[in-house]
Parts: structure tokens; C-alpha cells; sequence
């Protein structure tokens, strides 16, 4: 296994058991005990991580979230923040805009209210509460087929990916759960998989998320920062993560500044 796909499954075990040792890695995963000392020793140089003798625990400060809040208390968290990223989300829909992707989420959902005023745009969604809100202001809004995803109100599944797979957008917003210098991250293998489509077919590919979700994993790996070229969100990131947006070329967009940061830089 290389490295790197190690360490993955490595922090998978993190997400579910809390602590990892380095005798029993070494053992699931047919490497010496040395080889483990070295992965845990590069995943805490990113900040995933903190080492424990034999082994390793999450690091400080850094959450992990089994479980997927309803949709309605999430949009009530952080709500002020949720809507000035879903204001400077917008502002980045140019007059060439025609074709918009919009994945699930409270603050993806509050971007969809503000395109119910713009005219011209064709809007592709899997979220039904985004589509709904569209259709019912006359904007032109599509839809693939699937399963429903209760809760989230997602359409998702097979079917959904192929059928957002044929298509080309000019600007894509994602969401995430979380948040760390390895990327985005978010609770639902379904739903990652149209996330993953928005982020092959797309010209732009923007971030959409307000601080609280830094420094948190959650189930399912979506990304690495080097997919995506912008992230809108109210604060600077904290260091581990602004080094691994520089370190892939995403600008940060910050909610209510009018200047647009490049990770890393000085504010």
C-alpha cells in the first residue's frame, strides 16, 4: 500500500476508535512498526494528529464528528456567518455566468436564495430544498434522478452521478463538514460522490464554508485543497490549514472584506 492511501486508512481508524497503535497498524497493515512511526510522525506535522507512546490520539483541537446534525440545526448554527460566506459566494458569479452547480448544505442553501434574483443562469443541484426554492422564483433549475437522501433532501446515488457526469459547468460551490490541512471532508459517501462530480466538471471550483467547520473530520474524505481554486468562508483559516491552501494555490475569500487573501499571505 503506498504511502499515503496508508495514512488515509490510517486516520479512518482515528475517526472510529479515538486512538491508533502503532503495534496493531503494523500488524493490519503487513509494514514494519518503523514504517507506522513515520506515517504518525508526518501526519502530526500536519496537524491531524498527536503522538502518544505506541501510538496516537487526535490531535488538540482538531474534532471528529460521527454523526450528521439535522439540516434545520445547522442552519440555525453560525447563521450570521452562513449568510455573509453565502453573500461573497455569490459576488463571485461573473455576467458570463450561465451555467452554476450548487451541492447540499445550510449555507449552500442560503447561496441558492440569493440566485433566485440573478436571471440567465441554468442552476444544476442535487439538494431538493435548493431546487424547490429556485423553481418557485422562475429561475431555470435542473435536477438528476436518484434516491432521495432523507433529512439533507439530496438526490443522490448512481443514477445522479451519471447523469451530472455528462454535463460541463462554469462555476461549481461545494460544501464540507469539515475542514483540515488534508482537505474537505463530509459525513455521507453519497453525497461525496456528486461533490466529486461538481469538482471533475466544473471551469471553477469554490468552497463554500464559515469557520466553525475548521480543524474538524468527519467520515469521508472528499478532496484534497489542490481540487478546488477558491474558499469562501469569515475568518482566516488557522496555520495548518492556510499552509496547505498556499501550498496548493486556493484563494481565500473572506466574508465581509472586500480584499481577496491568497492563503499565507499577510492580512
Amino acid at each position: 500500500m503506498l504511502a499515503d492511501l496508508r495514512q488515509r486508512a490510517i486516520l479512518a481508524q482515528l475517526r472510529q476508535q479515538g486512538s491508533v497503535a502503532v503495534t496493531g497498524l503494523a500488524q493490519h497493515f503487513t509494514v514494519s512498526e518503523m514504517t507506522i512511526r513515520r506515517d504518525l510522525l508526518e501526519l502530526e506535522s500536519t496537524g491531524l494528529l498527536a503522538r502518544i507512546h505506541g501510538g496516537a490520539v487526535a490531535a488538540p483541537g482538531l474534532a471528529i464528528d460521527a454523526e450528521e446534525p439535522d439540516f434545520d440545526i445547522r442552519l440555525r448554527h453560525q447563521r450570521a456567518a452562513k449568510e455573509a460566506v453565502a453573500a461573497a459566494a455569490f459576488g463571485l458569479i461573473t455576467p458570463h455566468t450561465r451555467t452554476v452547480a450548487i451541492d447540499v448544505g445550510a449555507t449552500l442553501f442560503l447561496l441558492a436564495l440569493h440566485l433566485r434574483s440573478r436571471t440567465g443562469l441554468s442552476v444544476f443541484t442535487n439538494s431538493l430544498r435548493a431546487a424547490a426554492s429556485l423553481s418557485e422564483a422562475g429561475q431555470e433549475v435542473f435536477v438528476p434522478g436518484g434516491r432521495v437522501r432523507a433529512n439533507e433532501m439530496a438526490i443522490v446515488g448512481a443514477g445522479a452521478v451519471q447523469a451530472f457526469e455528462k454535463l460541463w459547468f462554469d462555476i461549481a460551490f461545494i460544501g464540507a463538514s469539515g475542514l483540515t490541512a488534508e482537505g474537505l471532508f463530509d459525513y455521507s459517501v453519497e453525497d461525496t460522490e456528486i461533490k466529486q462530480v461538481y469538482l471533475r466538471r466544473s471551469a471553477q471550483k469554490i468552497l463554500v464554508c464559515d469557520a466553525s467547520k475548521f480543524q474538524r473530520m468527519s467520515l469521508v474524505h472528499v478532496a484534497a485543497f489542490s481540487e478546488i481554486d477558491a474558499l469562501v468562508t469569515d475568518a482566516p483559516p488557522p496555520p495548518p490549514i492556510t499552509a496547505a491552501l498556499h501550498e496548493a494555490g486556493v484563494a481565500v475569500h473572506v466574508a465581509c472584506e472586500t480584499e481577496v487573501l491568497k492563503a499565507g499571505e499577510a492580512r
